[in-house]
């Protein structure tokens, strides 16, 4: 992942669901169970008119060979990898687990959003794909409900 210049729309997207989540973290504060996070963001994404979809599969090849077991917590308007944590710190596990979705989609620009913070603006951790930024994101079915 190279540092790349993103393009506006994509600023003010990431802006929007950084808004979003400093809502809902203003509202319930540190100290909560992930799920419930989510639970209150997709709520202020539907309040904001932010489609996204949750709980999506990531399917990674290896040799010929699809692997299926892991899920994204959140995509935002098909192009924004949301990845919710309540933790005491993020690691890099973390960052690397986004980065792998990021790679997998392809998405341009992914968010680690860590709620269990005293300033959420510090718990907020953003990745460039700049593979993606050159190649459309493909056109799947798309909705604003839970696919989970």
């Amino acid at each position: 992942m190279q540092n790349r210049e993103l393009p506006e729309a994509l600023n003010q997207l990431s802006e929007r669901i950084i808004g979003c989540a400093i809502e809902v973290h203003r509202a319930l504060g540190p100290g909560l169970l992930e799920r419930i996070y989510e639970e209150a963001l997709v709520h202020e994404f539907g309040l904001q008119g932010i489609a996204f979809e949750r709980q999506l599969p990531v399917t990674l090849k290896y040799k010929g060979v699809e692997l299926i077991g892991q899920r994204m917590d959140l995509i935002v308007e098909r192009q924004v990898v949301v990845e919710l944590k309540a933790v005491e710190k993020v690691i890099d596990l973390h960052l690397a687990q986004l980065v792998g979705y990021l790679r997998a989609g392809p998405y341009p620009l992914g968010l680690v959003i860590n709620f269990n913070v005293a300033a959420l603006r510090t718990g907020v951790h953003r990745r460039i794909n700049s593979r993606a930024l050159v190649q459309p994101v493909p056109n799947t079915a798309f909705s604003s409900a839970s696919s989970a």
